[in-house]
């Protein structure tokens, strides 16, 4: 077996949490850092945002996403004290900080004095939010979809209906109409969109998308592949007003209802959580229950801007350099 390797700070994901941590611990006097991402790059999210908007609070400049995200790993990859390994999976944690990840060929474990978890988070399914009806082809998170169009060079269908107004589900609809596609409606249970006021002028205002606000999706229909889904309008309990039912047929249906912080790691771990967020209860930024242990950007908390994200993380390397220098 293996030895076990000790860190002074692991960093688990490589996306805007996680580079802003770990430039800022750097800056913050950490020399010994070890960055775990799982996919085959850094950037994390931002690889498949490649719409402008981005940087406008931090940079004071308009940026898109992986232009934000080239300015941190820039910087990163001219620091030798940083070791990057891609491809890597963490997979186990335990309240002593010790980490098993996986990489194509090898499974390590490591020790950490001190560990930053930049995890990101994950979208809310159909499931969730338990909309009846069959199980076609077509459904897609609509950050799964935004990865098919801006990365894989797919497109996932061309009559499309969004349902929920968050912002990936904004910028999806203006996607799908500039790759051609016809965005049949965005249905939005609330009575305002979820969304960025730019967002919604931008991505709908702009190209006159119809935005059905206080209205649900009773049902989706199709065998093989969607066929059309049945709309409703809903009063101040959500539930269907008589009288207000129509179709709108459809081949896709794009689901933007939210995010889930991805905490599954230190719920491993013991810290103290709370179940309706699915985060570490804490009185103080980026901080839980286990001390050396902090938890910085989507995964703490979900932000509207990456601006946010950066800002926030940083605070979190701060804090992990503050505890290595006063350990014994």
């Amino acid at each position: 077996m293996k030895k076990m390797i000790a860190r002074d700070l692991v960093i688990v994901g490589g996306g805007p949490a996680g580079l802003a941590a770990a430039l800022t611990a750097y800056e913050a006097g950490v020399k010994d850092i070890l960055l775990l991402e799982r996919d085959q790059y850094l950037g994390g999210i931002l690889n498949q945002c490649i719409h402008p908007g981005f940087g406008l609070q931090y940079f004071k400049e308009e940026l898109t996403g992986p232009q934000y995200a080239e300015r941190f790993i820039e910087k990163i990859m001219g620091i030798k004290e940083i070791e990057i390994s891609l491809k890597s999976l963490v997979v186990h944690l335990t309240k002593k900080k010790e980490l098993t990840y996986i990489k194509p060929g090898t499974m390590q474990t490591v020790a950490a004095k001190t560990l930053i978890m930049g995890t990101g988070c994950r979208e809310r399914t159909r499931e969730m939010i338990r909309i009846p009806g069959t199980r076609p082809a077509g459904i897609f998170p609509a950050g799964l979809a935004q990865k098919l169009i801006n990365i894989e060079g797919l497109l996932p269908g061309r009559e499309v209906v969004i349902i929920g107004s968050g912002d990936i589900g904004l910028i999806m609809a203006r996607r799908f109409t500039l790759e051609g596609a016809h965005v049949k409606a965005v249905i939005e249970i609330q009575k305002e969109s979820r969304g960025l006021i730019r967002n919604v002028a931008q991505c709908l205002d702009d190209f006159n998308l119809p935005l059905y606000l206080q209205h649900k999706i009773l049902k989706i229909h199709g065998k093989d592949r969607v066929e059309k889904v049945t709309v409703a309008e809903v009063d101040d309990e959500f539930q269907e007003i008589s009288g207000t039912r129509f179709e709108l047929a459809c081949d896709t249906v794009l689901v933007s209802v939210g995010l889930i912080p991805e905490n599954e790691l230190i719920e491993m771990a013991g810290v103290v959580m709370d179940e309706k967020t699915n985060t570490p209860e804490s009185g103080e930024l980026n901080t839980t229950s286990i001390p050396g242990l902090w938890v910085c950007g989507n995964a703490y908390k979900i932000y509207d801007v990456v601006d946010g994200v950066t800002r926030d993380s940083a605070q979190a390397g701060k804090l992990a350099a503050e505890y290595l220098r006063n350990l014994p």
